[in-house]
C-alpha cells in the first residue's frame, strides 16, 4: 500500500502546474454542491410556507428553482471542463516523456519486449492515468464537496441523528478496501492482455505477405479472437466486481436510513421541529445516497489507473543508454579491439577475447559462418551493444569516453535490414543529422549510390512518398537508398552488413561500384557472405564463434587452405 501511495503522489505530482485551472474546478463543483444543499432548504421554506398559509413567499419559488438550476449548469460546466484540460494535458505531457524515454532506451529493451506491448503503454496505459489522477479528483472534489455540504446541514439540524449515519461509514470503507484489492489485480490482467491485443495486431500488419502466402488468415484470426477474448473476461470481471459494490454500499446507506426514519418517527426526537426541517432534513439525508455511491465508484478508476502508473513508472525507470562520455573527437578511422568480449544476459558468449587493430581508410572484410558473431562485432562500434570486458579504442580513445552522439554521428551503416520510413524518398535519404542536406547533395549520393535512375523513373521522382517500409521498391532499389544515406553521411567510419545480400547480379555490379565510391578514404568494415566483395579487402578476418580463426589478404588466406579456402570453394561452387 506504501508503493501505491508513492505512486500516487509522483502522479499527483504532474498536476502540480495546472494549479490555476484546479481552482475553477474548486470553484465550479462548490458552488454545484452548495446548490445541492439549498435543494434541500428550499423544500423547507416552501412545506413551512404552505402550512403558514403565506402566499406571497410562493410565488418566489418557481423562479428560484430556475435560478438554482442555473448555477447548478454553470458549477457542472466549469468543473467538468476544466477537469478535462487537465485531464488531456496531463495525457500529453506524459505521452511525450514516455516517448522520449523510449528513444533513450539501450537496444535490449527493444529486444526484450515485443512493439504491441510498448506501443500499448505508450497509448492505452498512458490514457488510463487520468483515470487515476483528473478523472478520480473530478469526482472527489464534486461528490466529496456534497456529501460534506449535506452532512454538515444534518449536523446543523439534528446532530444525533446525524451519528447514525456515521457509525455505518467504518462498514463501507472495509468494503471499498476489499473491492480495490480485486480490482488492482484485475487491472494489471486487462493492461497485459491489451499488450497482447496490440501484438498479435502489429505481428499480422508487418507480415501480411506471409500470412496470405501460407493462408494463416484463419490461424491469425483464432489468435486475436482469443487474446480479445481474454480482454473481454478481465474487463467483464472488474465490471462484475464493481457493480457488486456499489448495491452493497448503497444497501448499507439504505440502513441507515431505515434507522434514521425509525428514530426521526419518534415525537421525542423531532418534538419541536416543523413539518418543513422534517422534509428537509429527510430529504438531505436521501440525497446523500448518490455521492457516496459516486465516491465509492472511484474505487474502479483509482485501481485501473495506479495499475497503469505503475507500468508507466516503471519504463520510465528503467536504465538509459550510458553517456557518460565527454569527448566529441573528430574520429579518424583507426579503431583498435583489445580483448574485446560481449556476453549476453542469458549467458551467451558472442563475442570472445577479440583484439584486432585497423588503420584509418583500410577497408577490412568479415567472413565466417551465419552465427559466428560478425553482426554482434559491428554493432558494438556504435554502442548497440555495450561491452562486457575488454575495450575498444577509437584514434587511442576508449569508446566509453566518446560522448554516444558524437561517436554514432560519425559512423555510417548499411544493415542487411534496411529500414526505411513512410516519408518521401528525399527524406529518407536526407534522415536525422542529414535534413538540412541541399537537393544537389542529396541528387549526388543518390547518384553516387546508382539509385538516382530508378529515383528520377518513380511517380514523383525524389518527392515520391515511400509506403510504410518503402515495400513498394525492389530489395535491390532499397538497398540502394541505405547506401544514398550512408555516403551522404559522408562520415570517417562505414560498417556494411551484409548489405549486398538482397541483390541480383546486376544491381550487384552497380552497387560494388558504388561501394567502391563510398569507401574512398574512410574506415570500411564489410560484413558479406558472397565472397566476390570481399577479394579486394585490404585484411580480410574469419570469424568463428565469436572468435577470430584466421587473417590476412585473400591471396595468403588462399594459400593456407584453411577456412577461407574452404568457404571461398563452397563460394566458387554455387557460382
Amino acid at each position: 500500500m506504501n508503493q501505491d501511495f508513492k505512486v500516487y503522489l509522483r502522479l499527483l505530482a504532474y498536476l502540480k502546474s495546472y494549479w490555476g485551472v484546479a481552482l475553477f474546478v474548486l470553484i465550479g463543483f462548490s458552488i454545484n454542491a452548495a446548490t445541492e444543499v439549498s435543494v434541500a432548504k428550499l423544500l423547507k421554506f416552501i412545506i413551512d410556507a404552505i402550512q403558514e398559509g403565506s402566499r406571497e413567499n410562493l410565488n418566489w419559488f418557481p423562479a428560484l428553482i430556475v435560478l438554482l438550476m442555473f448555477f447548478r449548469g454553470i458549477g457542472l460546466f466549469l468543473g467538468g471542463y476544466f477537469t478535462a484540460v487537465i485531464s488531456r494535458r496531463l495525457v500529453f505531457s506524459i505521452r511525450q516523456e514516455v516517448y522520449a524515454k523510449l528513444l533513450r532506451l539501450p537496444s535490449q529493451y527493444y529486444l526484450d519486449n515485443t512493439s504491441g506491448h510498448i506501443s500499448s503503454k505508450l497509448m492505452y496505459n498512458v490514457q488510463q492515468l487520468t483515470a487515476a489522477s483528473s478523472d478520480s479528483i473530478q469526482t472527489l472534489v464534486k461528490d466529496g464537496l456534497i456529501v460534506i455540504g449535506l452532512l454538515s446541514y444534518l449536523f446543523y439540524t439534528n446532530w444525533r441523528l446525524t451519528l447514525c449515519i456515521i457509525v455505518f461509514m467504518p462498514v463501507i470503507g472495509v468494503l471499498v478496501r476489499v473491492a480495490a484489492k480485486r480490482m488492482r489485480k484485475l487491472s494489471v490482467q486487462v493492461q497485459n492482455t491489451m499488450g497482447d491485443v496490440n501484438h498479435v495486431v502489429q505481428e499480422t500488419i508487418n507480415g501480411n505477405s506471409v500470412v496470405k502466402s501460407f493462408t494463416g488468415e484463419a490461424f491469425e484470426q483464432q489468435r486475436f479472437y482469443k487474446s480479445s477474448e481474454e480482454n473481454l473476461r478481465r474487463g467483464l470481471k472488474m465490471v462484475v466486481v464493481q457493480n457488486i459494490n456499489s448495491p452493497v454500499v448503497q444497501l448499507i446507506l439504505s440502513c441507515a436510513m431505515a434507522v434514521i426514519l425509525w428514530l426521526a418517527l419518534r415525537p421525542q426526537v423531532f418534538g419541536d421541529t416543523s413539518a418543513g426541517e422534517f422534509v428537509a432534513y429527510i430529504t438531505a439525508a436521501g440525497l446523500i445516497s448518490k455521492p457516496v455511491k459516486n465516491l465509492t465508484d472511484i474505487n474502479e478508476k483509482l485501481q485501473r489507473g495506479l495499475a497503469a502508473a505503475h507500468s508507466v513508472f516503471e519504463l520510465l525507470d528503467l536504465p538509459e543508454e550510458e553517456n557518460k562520455g565527454q569527448l566529441k573527437p573528430a574520429l579518424k578511422g583507426n579503431i583498435r579491439f583489445d580483448h574485446a568480449n560481449l556476453q549476453y544476459s542469458d549467458g551467451t558468449h558472442a563475442i570472445k577475447d577479440f583484439s584486432l587493430e585497423i588503420k584509418a581508410g583500410q577497408t577490412i572484410a568479415l567472413v565466417g559462418r551465419s552465427g559466428a558473431g560478425k553482426t554482434s562485432l559491428v554493432n558494438m562500434l556504435p554502442r548497440f551493444q555495450e561491452l562486457s570486458r575488454g575495450q575498444i579504442y577509437f584514434d587511442d580513445t576508449p569508446i566509453d569516453q566518446i560522448e554516444l552522439l558524437s561517436l554514432r554521428s560519425q559512423i555510417a551503416m548499411v544493415n542487411q535490414q534496411v529500414v526505411l520510413f513512410n516519408r518521401s524518398v528525399r527524406d529518407n535519404i536526407a534522415y536525422g543529422q542529414l535534413q538540412d542536406s541541399s537537393d544537389e547533395q542529396v541528387i549526388a549520393a543518390a547518384k553516387a549510390a546508382y539509385a538516382h535512375e530508378f529515383i528520377m523513373a518513380l511517380p514523383q521522382g525524389y518527392d515520391t512518398i515511400l509506403g510504410a517500409q518503402g515495400l513498394n521498391l525492389s530489395g535491390g532499389q532499397r538497398q540502394r537508398i541505405a547506401i544514398a544515406r550512408a555516403i551522404l553521411k559522408d562520415s570517417p567510419i562505414l560498417i556494411l552488413d551484409e548489405a549486398t545480400s538482397a541483390l541480383d547480379n546486376e544491381s550487384e555490379y552497380f552497387i560494388q561500384q558504388a561501394f567502391d565510391e563510398a569507401m574512398q578514404g574512410r574506415t570500411t568494415i564489410v560484413i558479406a557472405h558472397r565472397l566476390s566483395t570481399v577479394e579486394n579487402a585490404d585484411l580480410i578476418v574469419v570469424m568463428d564463434k565469436g572468435q577470430i580463426i584466421e587473417q590476412g589478404t585473400h591471396t595468403e588466406l588462399l594459400a593456407k587452405h584453411g577456412m577461407y579456402y574452404q568457404l571461398h570453394q563452397r563460394n566458387f561452387e554455387e557460382e
